[in-house]
């Protein structure tokens, strides 16, 4: 029997996983982190820096429920229609037209929500980049 397109590929060119003692290696690595509930690094210089007093906390948006706020110019929908659609479309995927988005997202197993939301793009225009997408579909993006 032969081998095409490697369907038949051994395992370690498709497995992602661990073997059980480097599993416990890396659990053990981050068991202090886990039970201080703080990072444990023993040189300050290697920890993230903190934000400046003052300044706006990066790690999450008063007014709203997204990690990280919204743009100025975009709305909470438009974030996550932006993202919903950029998860399903890969770069490589791009430029292209509607009907050739619509068969890739099908491709990668987009949900139903997102191919529809791509059946709506204009006919005849060539779209480069997820940007073009959204502002086609008449999403906000922003300034």
């Amino acid at each position: 029997m032969s081998e095409t397109d490697d369907q038949f590929a051994g395992v370690s060119s498709r497995s992602t996983k661990h073997n059980p003692r480097l599993d416990e290696e890396l659990e053990h690595e981050i068991q202090g982190m886990l039970k201080a509930e703080h990072a444990t690094r023993s040189h300050e210089w290697r920890e993230a820096e903190p934000v400046a007093e003052g300044e706006p906390d990066l790690t999450s948006d008063p007014a709203g429920t997204l990690v990280g706020g919204v743009p100025v110019g975009m709305t909470e929908d438009a974030v996550v229609a932006r993202a919903e659609l950029a998860r399903w479309l890969d770069r490589a995927d791009f430029p292209a037209d509607g009907p050739t988005l619509v068969e890739a997202a099908l491709d990668h197993r987009a949900t139903d929500a997102v191919v529809d939301e791509l059946r709506r793009l204009p006919e005849g225009e060539t779209f480069e980049r997820i940007g073009d997408v959204v502002r086609a579909l008449g999403y906000p993006t922003e300034t």
